[in-house]
């Protein structure tokens, strides 16, 4: 055979070899996708915590832009040639998928058909079916610190101009909450020489300052008003409320600490914030208050005891004690293997299912790390049933389990604040996997 008979063979064989080389490695991998699905299904790991992606597979065409997308690695593969979450419990809500998705084959959803969500119902421009209150972040479902700033931003960008067209009360804006979206919407409104007033109950940061010590904090490249882009990747809560403080003093943005919402009212042109320490007339209300609201209890006798708690704030505190936690979380196996690095501590949790499906991957293998080291007592399927002085009673599949007892905390989430949304005439819907 002549080189140049030679040389056509090549041509034609060439593209063959590459698509077969191609469709070998889409098989292996779409294998591999299938398996990891599968483990996740076998141990229960398949409800997402927030925001997640549901993909239609009558539009997708498989061209993997979503997966490449995801900031978290991992969470959607291909298989069969169709994009799937294959690992549900892993997501975190970016949204970056939907964005990438040349096709429009996903919808971001709350909620499950087995676990409903409720979620106030919040228009694109985050108003709310009442007019001029707008809702921006966790309350809204963003509990992710990049999107709940970027709530916050673009936010305040349609509250002024809403707020330019109406005549009334002399303050443009209040925003309740100083978290990641209230602080990002106050540094919006001062560059945008706003009349505002922002109001927090606690301290900068909202949920984020309550994170246990030392926290690793989640976040991605934001922009930010007058700061603009800030390069966060992952970082402390420390460090993240100590850069907070620093663009709040060089910004000169006005918070009022220490300042509870009791009320809003409407009134001519606008509505009454009325706080615990007055009241504001204002022409538009930015709710950016967390989810938690009132802390879910137990509802178990000694849970009114002063050791019983419903956040960790300092691990340090619970040195040489008997702890137990109880919750499945994120913030509950968070506190269980911060305590449980603690000298002289012995630390339990306790969870009512069989697997921890709402808690991230790296939380659930330091779980796994604690408990073969001996630090952590993990007890699945198991519910408290009374807590005393020093003691702690619970069942574990109908065995009754004592265990000795200086602390309790229990992160059991939290109840939406629901009925005061409804007052104010806001409505709430609950989802089970729909937009």
């Amino acid at each position: 055979m002549s080189n140049v008979e030679l040389y056509k063979w090549g041509l034609y064989l060439f593209p063959v070899l590459f698509v077969g080389l191609y469709a070998l490695m889409r098989r292996r991998r779409s294998s591999k996708n299938q398996k990891t699905l599968n483990e996740n299904v076998k141990a229960g790991l398949t409800e997402p915590a927030s925001l997640h992606p549901v993909i239609d597979p009558g539009v997708c065409v498989g061209c993997g832009a979503c997966v490449t997308a995801c900031p978290e690695g991992k969470i959607l593969g291909l298989i069969r040639g169709k994009a799937k979450l294959i690992s549900p419990t892993h997501c975190i809500g970016h949204g970056a998928c939907k964005r990438a998705c040349p096709m429009d084959a996903i919808e971001l959803v709350f909620g499950t058909a087995k676990r409903g969500v409720d979620i106030p119902l919040v228009q694109e421009n985050f108003e709310t079916n009442v007019p001029g209150i707008f809702i921006a972040g966790e309350l809204g479902g963003m509990g992710l610190i990049r999107n709940a700033c970027e709530q916050g931003r673009q936010a305040m960008d349609h509250i002024a101009k809403f707020a330019a067209k109406q005549k009334g009360p002399e303050l443009d804006v209040v925003i309740i909450g100083a978290g990641p979206s209230g602080f990002s919407a106050t540094l919006s409104a001062h560059e945008k020489k706003m009349k505002y007033r922002t109001i927090e109950q606690d301290s900068l940061g909202g949920t984020v300052f309550k994170f246990p010590r030392g926290k690793l904090v989640m976040t991605a490249p934001v922009k930010l008003a007058i700061v603009g882009k800030v390069n966060f990747k992952e970082t402390t809560k420390e460090k993240l409320l100590s850069f907070w403080q620093q663009v709040e003093k060089k910004t000169a943005v006005k918070i009022n600490y220490r300042e509870k919402m009791d009320m809003i009212t409407p009134c001519t042109g606008g509505y009454v914030v009325k706080t615990s320490k007055g009241e504001y007339k204002t022409k538009t209300v930015l709710l950016s208050i967390g989810r938690r609201g009132t802390p879910r209890k137990l509802g178990v006798t000694g849970e009114d005891q002063p050791k019983v708690v419903y956040s960790l704030i300092d691990p340090e505190q619970y040195k040489n004690q008997h702890v137990l936690v109880v919750g499945g979380g994120d913030a509950a196996l968070e506190a269980a293997t911060s305590i449980a690095e603690e000298e002289g501590t012995t630390v339990s949790i306790s969870y009512r299912s069989e697997s921890f499906s709402r808690a991230k991957e790296k939380n659930r293998n330091k779980i796994d790390e604690a408990a073969k080291a001996g630090r952590l007592n993990v007890l699945m399927s198991s519910n408290v049933k009374d807590i005393q002085k020093d003691k702690v009673l619970l069942e574990q599949e109908g065995k009754k389990i004592e265990l000795n007892n200086d602390g309790v905390i229990i992160c059991a989430g939290g109840i939406l604040p629901t009925p005061f949304l409804k007052e104010i005439g806001i409505q709430v819907d609950t989802k089970h996997g729909t937009t």
